[in-house]
């Protein structure tokens, strides 16, 4: 049993920390980093930016907002230009929300914004301290993010794992396991582990920060999975070497690994994200189109040990 002086002086330093956290990502501004939004206004525009055409009902039950307050968050955005309203074909009485291109742009200008100050928060540090906030945060969202069951039983349940950028000893990882999965799920030949060797080399070797990223799905120190997005031209960049482990599917891992992946894109400036995959590869490909991409081009070819299809999509950002 919690003793009552112990809940208050807990109640206590969760203020504290609520009020030093709010100051030192610059939250309490009238705008959010310096920008003509408030804090809950950025979150409506990531919502959009990450889902595949909501309504404001979805977006109601899941940020816990009043339905007349992100009523006139929504008509402040259609009067700027930033978003977009379509009929569901399901229920005429409810509207898909879409963000125009200058809302994606705008989004993408705020999240790149975000993406330098948090950056600029984390470099000071250490990679242990780098680290060790990592797992502290995790700690934190895993134990709030079970509430009451009523809670549970309404609120989407938030993913077991974390993502992170690469680090020493990953590209090892990438290789064996692509090399590994692709001999066990397709009996593809040691071709291709040489063909994934070649590809995190290079990454490493010409990686640019600004422009490029690897992320790295991982659950109490097991890697689950991995995406990478590399440039190909100052307009169009690259997405590269998918991969949910057997045990990780299932979670939407990979969609989420899509979706940073976009994200990043966007907030990059890139007109167009292309990819290469295989006609086969039915699951990654139901990803692909789910995400927007289109196929633009195949041919037959022979390698891996297999007489194969290969498939460019692309997807206009």
């Amino acid at each position: 049993m919690v003793l009552s002086a112990d809940l208050d002086r807990r109640v206590e330093a969760v203020r504290r920390f609520n009020r030093f956290y709010t100051r030192k990502i610059g939250v309490l501004g009238e705008g959010l980093l310096d920008s003509p939004y408030s804090l809950t206004q950025a979150r409506v525009l990531y919502e959009l930016a990450h889902r595949e055409r909501p309504t404001a009902s979805d977006l109601v039950k899941d940020l816990g907002l009043d339905p007349g307050y992100l009523s006139r968050i929504l008509r402040g955005f259609e009067k700027q230009g930033l978003l977009a309203r379509a009929a569901s074909a399901e229920d005429a009485r409810q509207r898909h929300l879409t963000l125009t291109a200058l809302g994606r742009k705008t989004f993408a200008g705020l999240d790149r914004t975000t993406r330098q100050q948090i950056t600029a928060l984390l470099e000071p540090l250490s990679e242990p301290q780098q680290s060790w906030l990592e797992r502290a945060m995790d700690q934190i969202e895993g134990v709030l993010g079970k509430g009451s069951a009523a809670d549970a039983a309404a609120a989407p349940v938030a993913p077991d794992y974390i993502l992170r950028p690469h680090r020493p000893g990953d590209m090892g990882w990438v290789v064996h396991r692509h090399a590994a999965l692709y001999a066990a799920e397709y009996g593809w030949d040691e071709s291709f582990e040489a063909l994934v060797a070649e590809i995190t080399a290079g990454f490493i070797k010409n990686f640019q920060p600004a422009r490029e990223r690897c992320w790295i799905a991982e659950r109490d120190g097991q890697i689950l999975g991995s995406i990478f997005l590399v440039q190909e031209s100052a307009s169009v960049a690259k997405l590269r070497l998918l991969l949910v482990e057997p045990a990780a599917r299932g979670l939407g891992l990979g969609q989420r690994l899509i979706d940073e992946c976009l994200a990043f894109a966007r907030s990059c400036g890139y007109g167009q994200v292309r990819l290469w995959t295989n006609s086969h590869l039915f699951a990654a490909r139901h990803l692909y189109q789910k995400a927007g991409f289109r196929l633009i081009e195949s041919e037959s070819y022979h390698s891996f040990g297999h007489d194969l299809v290969s498939e460019t999509w692309a997807l206009t950002l």
